[in-house]
């Protein structure tokens, strides 16, 4: 939690929080049909070590810190990439082969509700009422879109083992999150970091990528595949993980990872826009729902604020 002493966000911060569903949600729109055509760890390896190429001429410009993070902090660099790509990449990929979107979508938004949770219990992080009550209202919208408003669905829905695998990946995205507000994550530049994550991230991918690939996973040979592979390297994994680096930083992780609930309503918006699918009524009331959570967990109370 971003202490009383540091600076307001300034509104570019408070675009770049906006931004962050924006840009994870573009997986699902760049991520149609790549699993059915590319194996999942392939996948993530190539999503994930084709950023690290791009990030290459920062991290030389930026060498000296770069290599003393990864020196002196070897270990939070190899969990940090762990959490968020082996687990958060692969991983996910992989359980979203045996589980349906709705269900992996319901579970993965949790997520939000682990770092408060974890932060209460480990770092005596005091949850506010509003927050608490915007947490509720924005889960409720989450639960609206993901069930097409019959909350009734919800005692029928089937879980199974990919749902545990997102329920892990829920929990490793919230100790990524509360990790990257160590002091020596925050000392160093946010584009260097995540290029350092993408390296660490991709190295860990590589082992089970090279065991899929000779276990009959699929590499991408069409135009339509590496056109998606390279969507999902510029916009869900560049400048999705940046934007939310930035969002932790300025807001603390629990008001970053309330971007999470504000997912299914944008990955709703693009779909329509995109590709073409149908907004039902059970859309809006989700929409707003989780905006009017989002707006209650994220509002300062009126002390904190400058006159």
């Amino acid at each position: 939690m971003p202490s009383p002493n540091s600076p307001q966000p300034r509104s570019t911060d408070w675009l770049i929080f906006a931004l962050v569903p924006v840009f994870f949600s573009s997986n699902l729109i760049f991520g149609r049909g790549v699993i059915g055509e590319i194996g999942p760890f392939i996948t993530a390896f190539i999503r994930w070590a084709g950023s690290t190429l791009i990030m290459v001429p920062l991290l030389y410009l930026d060498w000296p810190a770069a290599w003393t993070f990864v020196r002196r902090h070897t270990w939070l660099w190899l969990w940090l990439g762990f959490l968020s790509i082996g687990i958060c990449g692969g991983f996910v990929y992989w359980a979203l082969t045996l589980t349906t979107a709705s269900n992996a979508t319901l579970i993965y938004t949790t997520s939000s509700l682990f770092i408060i949770l974890f932060e209460w219990q480990f770092s005596g992080r005091r949850i506010g009422s509003r927050e608490l009550l915007g947490m509720v209202v924005a889960f409720a919208g989450v639960t609206a879109i993901v069930l097409r408003g019959d909350f009734g669905a919800l005692a029928g829905m089937n879980f199974n083992v990919g749902d545990l695998g997102m329920l892990v990946a829920a929990i490793a995205f919230a100790i990524y999150s509360i990790l990257l507000r160590r002091p020596a994550a925050q000392a160093i530049r946010p584009l260097t970091l995540f290029g350092l994550i993408a390296f660490s991230g991709s190295l860990l991918l590589l082992p089970p990528a090279i065991w899929e690939l000779f276990h009959g996973g699929l590499l991408p040979k069409t135009f339509s595949a590496w056109s998606k592979i390279a969507g999902i390297i510029l916009f869900a994994s560049l400048a999705a993980f940046f934007c939310f680096q930035h969002t932790v930083r300025k807001f603390g992780p629990a008001t970053a990872g309330i971007t999470l609930y504000m997912m299914p309503p944008v990955s709703i918006i693009m779909a329509v826009i995109f590709l073409g699918e149908t907004f039902e009524t059970y859309h809006a009331v989700g929409i707003v729902l989780v905006l009017g959570g989002v707006v209650l967990a994220t509002r300062r109370p009126r002390g904190l604020t400058k006159p």
